[in-house]
């Protein structure tokens, strides 16, 4: 079955106890819905809802499962529903609060707090205009990114994996902290059972072992996506795909032309992180955080000509990247 892009929930549509308001987003294993509780209070609902296995119309509540489809969907139903149940059981304020999990209309909904902020993907798109090669500030970086990490021990505590930390789905609270969204254990499950069905994952942050079936995962899959955000924190533009890098690797080449830019410590770090090897990354969160908490310059590295060089490199390599694209 190809995928393909499944209709929302109508607006107004009653779940459980739960208004649809509108949708937020959508992607090829979930719907995310605004809807109010019964006392009006705005929540966030996270649909299960596949598109390579699942069909469904304008104005449909129920999807439609082929038939050979319908025990993989059940299995990706199953993961999501024990998903949630994990979560809610975490309280943590860098993990999004799961308030309610339950089933109806052949699927599963997942009832989040909703806040007001925006992702550190719309923050990074944001400053990458301004007339600057450090899109975000490494101070910054170092600062969210130690919160981030934070809420990854937890997760990983608890036995589970993100498997899809990208920029889109960190959210930068109001005043600035961040909660990690859209935990994708369910995915990688289904990901695994499915044949001829597009990727699941997300291409520049997803580690290499995701792009085969069978391959050992661990603590270290989230590193490799966490040193992906960084990178983007620091170029405003996404790694380059971990396949791609096997052939033709530009991802060092780019990290060398932030010299003077960031720190030779973070840079290392990012570099650690991004490695193809996944023995070579840092196994754990922790050893990431430790990275970050240490090893803070508080001058510069670098003199004002070297930091002038270090940002034509670096705009040079943007530019590079930019024209073989086309």
């Amino acid at each position: 079955m190809a995928s393909h892009v499944n209709s929302a929930l109508p607006e107004n549509a009653q779940i459980g106890d739960y208004r649809i308001v509108r949708k937020i987003s959508s992607g090829g294993f979930s719907i995310v819905y605004l809807a109010q509780d019964s006392a009006g209070g705005l929540v966030a609902i996270k649909e299960y809802m596949p598109a390579a296995l699942a069909r469904r119309g304008e104005g449909e509540l129920t999807p439609r499962i082929l038939p050979e489809h319908l025990n993989t969907y059940r299995v990706g139903l199953k993961c999501f529903f024990e998903e949630g149940r994990t979560l809610a059981s975490i309280y943590h304020p860098n993990i999004v609060r799961v308030l309610n999990f339950f089933r109806a209309n052949e699927t599963v909904y997942m009832v989040m707090s909703y806040e007001s902020g925006r992702s550190l993907q719309e923050h990074v798109v944001r400053n990458r205009s301004k007339d600057q090669k450090d899109v975000l500030s490494e101070r910054f970086i170092r600062r969210v990114f130690v919160q981030v990490m934070n809420g990854l021990r937890e997760v990983h505590s608890s036995r589970l994996l993100h498997l899809d930390v990208k920029p889109a789905n960190i959210y930068l609270r109001m005043d600035g902290t961040p909660i990690l969204l859209d935990f994708g254990a369910a995915r990688q499950t289904l990901q695994r059972d499915i044949s001829k069905t597009y990727p699941m994952y997300t291409p520049g942050y997803a580690a290499p072992e995701l792009y085969r079936r069978d391959a050992e995962l661990g603590p270290w899959t989230d590193v490799y996506s966490v040193g992906g955000c960084i990178y983007t924190c620091m170029s405003g533009l996404s790694p380059q795909e971990a396949d791609k890098r096997v052939r033709e690797d530009r991802v060092r080449a780019t990290l060398r032309g932030f010299r003077g830019i960031y720190s030779n410590a973070l840079i290392s770090l990012v570099e650690s992180c991004l490695a193809l090897n996944s023995l070579e990354r840092p196994q754990t969160v922790y050893a990431v955080q430790k990275e970050l908490l240490t090893n803070v310059m508080e001058f510069p590295e670098f003199t004002v000509t070297e930091r002038a060089v270090a940002k034509m490199r670096a705009m040079y390599e943007k530019i590079s990247r930019l024209v073989g694209r086309k």
